[in-house]
């Protein structure tokens, strides 16, 4: 029988995407200045207030209240009818200094600075269990549901920023949801059903926005996002859809003013949209000391290979670490029946254990990840991003520093070849 999957996605102005924003701004900011410092930060955001709490070790001072503004008014809030403005919100900072008890396994010191020395001295920042996904019904590897989603947001967003005159009423805060109908052998028929809610400007009358809304949406937007897709999947939008497009009516108050936001409360989003698993640990306000982000990137970066490779059709991959140890607990592999090799899934696993070092020092070391490249993570996924190189800009206590950074260095298929040669493809 075919079935239903549905994923959702958040625009950039939603109150926990702009919680994960200012969380992964100040990461960056402490990078760029000490690429050694160990951050945990929180964020909450609620009507003209932004609260910032957490942990860090660091050898660099920042104006966390200059970051956080700035990452507001990019955001786009910006008017006082907002009720959370950039030049206006209150902002209390809660930051303190990380417990050396947890420290100690994270920086234990080496007598030599040898690559295997180090990575067996840097245990991992915490406990618990990391999952990658890849699927190929996407040129970038991303569960198709999802990654509409995010491209209707995307593409509300450029117009708000960048064609203001063929939406003119549209406000930062923003979600979406794509319903796929699948065959048996798990292959997208047709698009069910899209979601769009988006905050918007005050009208004289609400028949007349919520009509205006729907006509822009199925008629500007999504044209734009099917074109965007190959042939073969720009076949699923047809004319039967169901739209829901702001099915509440008047979505005016909104952002941080309508709904309390926190970091890290849109971890599927972040992810695959429901599909594979999540091990529970959000990512933003995280330096990559700590698992729940960087071997997320790194099951990620696995798996993409493994499919990339022809390995599999779809693969799931998980690791798990105990708090301060180098050596992971264990890595599983899940290909779902799809492998075209002969072999088990718990023999590839350990085929993928030998090309693929865990060790949280070494994740760091291959995926780059001690860089200020978290800010571009923040909203709109971790995965299935373009993988490139840039320069950033960065302002602390007088200083001015440029730093050249490549962005998404998990989405790479550097290791194809590898995979290949390694499962005789």
């Amino acid at each position: 029988m075919p079935y239903l999957f549905t994923s959702e996605s958040v625009s950039e102005g939603h109150p926990d995407k702009v919680a994960d924003q200012i969380s992964d701004a100040l990461i960056d900011n402490f990078l760029a200045f000490d690429p050694s410092s160990k951050v945990a930060c929180e964020t909450l955001v609620t009507t003209g207030q932004v609260v910032l709490a957490g942990e860090i070790k660091t050898d660099t001072y920042l104006d966390v209240q200059k970051i956080t503004r700035d990452v507001i008014r990019k955001i786009g809030y910006t008017k006082s009818e907002y009720m959370f403005e950039a030049n206006s919100c209150g902002i209390f900072s809660a930051l303190h200094d990380q417990s050396a008890d947890i420290n100690q396994g994270v920086d234990r010191k080496s007598d030599n600075q040898d690559f295997e020395s180090l990575a067996n001295a840097q245990g991992a920042g915490d406990q618990g269990m990391m999952f990658g996904y890849a699927t190929n019904e996407t040129d970038n590897y991303m569960p198709l549901p999802l990654d509409l989603a995010h491209a209707i947001l995307r593409e509300m967003s450029n117009i708000r920023n960048n064609e203001v005159h063929l939406m003119p009423y549209l406000r930062p805060d923003a979600k979406s949801q794509v319903t796929i109908e699948y065959s048996d052998d798990h292959q997208p028929i047709r698009i069910d059903t899209i979601v769009v809610s988006t905050q918007h400007d005050d009208f004289a009358d609400d028949a007349t926005m919520l009509a205006k809304i729907k006509e822009d949406i199925i008629n500007i937007v999504l044209p734009r996002v099917k074109a965007a897709q190959k042939a073969e999947l720009q076949g699923l939008f047809t004319n039967d859809i169901t739209y829901y497009i702001n099915p509440t009516g008047k979505f005016v108050i909104g952002g941080p003013h309508g709904d309390t936001g926190l970091t890290g409360r849109k971890i599927i989003v972040d992810t695959y949209g429901g599909k594979g698993a999540h091990g529970g640990g959000a990512f933003s306000g995280k330096d990559p000391s700590k698992v729940d982000r960087s071997a997320a990137y790194a099951t990620r970066h696995i798996a993409k290979n493994l499919v990339a490779a022809g390995l599999c059709d779809q693969v799931l991959v998980q690791v798990s670490y105990a708090i301060g140890v180098a050596q992971p607990c264990g890595l599983y592999v899940n290909t779902y029946g799809t492998a075209k090799v002969e072999l088990h899934d718990g023999d590839i696993a350990r085929k993928v254990e030998e090309l693929f070092d865990m060790r949280p020092y070494a994740i760091e070391q291959r995926l780059k990840l001690r860089n200020p490249i978290y800010s571009e993570t923040a909203a709109y996924g971790h995965m299935g991003r373009k993988n490139e190189v840039v320069t950033k800009t960065f302002g602390s206590n007088g200083q001015t520093k440029e730093v050249e950074v490549e962005l998404f260095t998990w989405e790479k298929l550097d290791f194809v070849d590898k995979v290949k040669e390694a499962f005789k493809l």
